[in-house]
């Protein structure tokens, strides 16, 4: 007979995406990328897209308003508000703009490289399976244009 906590873990294991790398900086190097507003608005979303900050509150309770500029022109707003900050090693956001999710940013010191971690938690499976196609790769690509911009930093 399974416990109620390993039943809400298998029952959340279907609404979320994990996405993993590790990169070859140090964890805080990797989280100055994350807080300063304008190396994340360089290397946050997928290849080819732009973002224009309109507000970026780096704080627990602070909210985080832009907008994404797919490379076909399409704008996507977004409004997130940061839950959780634990320098240099986790962000929490809540994601308020559909679909909406707990976005949970890890990194994890491997030694001098950063094991850095996307958990996005949907509020159903059936959400989840609607985005995954295209947020799985767009994962990845944003973990790639983040080793682009940690290249660049000194």
């Amino acid at each position: 007979m399974q416990s109620d906590i390993q039943q809400a873990v298998e029952l959340e294991a279907h609404r979320e995406i994990v996405s993993r790398r590790v990169i070859d900086a140090p964890c805080e190097k990797v989280f100055r990328a994350i807080h300063d507003p304008q190396r994340l608005a360089r290397w946050w979303g997928p290849k080819g897209f732009r973002n224009s900050f309109e507000v970026f509150e780096f704080r627990p309770g602070g909210s985080w308003k832009f907008v994404m500029h797919g490379p076909d022109g399409t704008d996507y707003p977004n409004h997130s508000v940061f839950r959780a900050i634990d320098a240099p090693s986790r962000v929490v956001l809540e994601h308020l703009t559909a679909p909406h999710f707990i976005m949970d940013i890890s990194l994890e010191d491997r030694g001098g490289k950063t094991e850095f971690g996307f958990r996005m938690l949907f509020d159903s499976a059936a959400i989840r399976d609607q985005v995954a196609s295209y947020a799985i790769p767009a994962n990845e690509q944003n973990f790639d244009r983040l080793e682009a911009e940690l290249a660049s930093m000194h």
